[in-house]
């Protein structure tokens, strides 16, 4: 009954309409200012043909465009001047500024991504050498750690570079690793139906994945979904 009631609490809670505002840097005139005439002036025609001829080729590969490029400049342009004041140094698009190293916009937070996935690895090749290939959790034990490496990987390198893949990803990645839990626990109970459940969770996450990245990121949705998933 509490779970219930707490899942039903939540669902209102992401129904409910609210106020929603961005972050304080994007929200400046002065930013907004900036990134228009930025991109007037560099992101099309035969500017953009040269932003596009002289952007190193491992930005062009990471989808570094134009646009970012402008981001990041009048960001930067924006907390000189909010330093200058006195002030404090705001967010942007929910994140603090933080220098680009190569095509890295967090690097402390790629390397220690890299080093979780390092050590999650270790532990998969432990697990594998341990357990028997035909216990009832083992599959879904190795999907899980997989499914870990490859967010831990995305997010040590295209995350911290794309915004919207790293957005995007993180959020997937969470419903994929609650189902393979359902998975394992179902697996354990009804062995008869975990490949049901694994055609339906498939299934699933495919319309699920499909909807966020075809149609539109629906923040709302979103919430709703893995909230009921982990509440499951």
């Amino acid at each position: 009954a509490a779970r219930a009631a707490l899942l039903l609490l939540l669902l209102m809670a992401a129904a409910a309409p609210g106020p929603a505002r961005g972050s304080q840097g994007d929200r400046e005139p002065l930013y907004r200012e900036c990134l228009s005439r930025c991109e007037r002036q560099n992101c099309s025609g035969a500017a953009l043909r040269h932003f596009r001829a002289r952007q190193p080729l491992y930005m062009g590969l990471t989808g570094w465009t134009c646009r970012d490029e402008c981001k990041y400049e009048c960001m930067w342009l924006t907390v000189r001047l909010y330093q200058q004041g006195g002030h404090r140094v705001p967010q942007f698009h929910g994140k603090w500024p933080f220098s680009r190293f190569l095509f890295f916009q967090e690097p402390a937070s790629a390397f220690a991504s890299f080093l979780n996935g390092l050590a999650s690895l270790v532990m998969l090749l432990r697990y594998r050498a341990a357990v028997p290939p035909a216990a009832p959790t083992y599959p879904t034990c190795v999907a899980f750690a997989w499914i870990t490496l490859v967010a831990l990987g995305h997010w040590a390198t295209l995350g911290p570079c794309w915004e919207v893949l790293g957005r995007t990803g993180d959020h997937w990645v969470v419903l994929g690793a609650t189902g393979l839990c359902w998975g394992g626990t179902l697996g354990l109970q009804r062995p008869a139906l975990i490949s049901i459940f694994r055609a339906f969770l498939l299934l699933f996450l495919a319309g699920h994945i499909s909807y966020l990245s075809l149609v539109r990121f629906d923040y709302g949705y979103n919430l709703v979904a893995n909230a009921a998933a982990g509440e499951l």
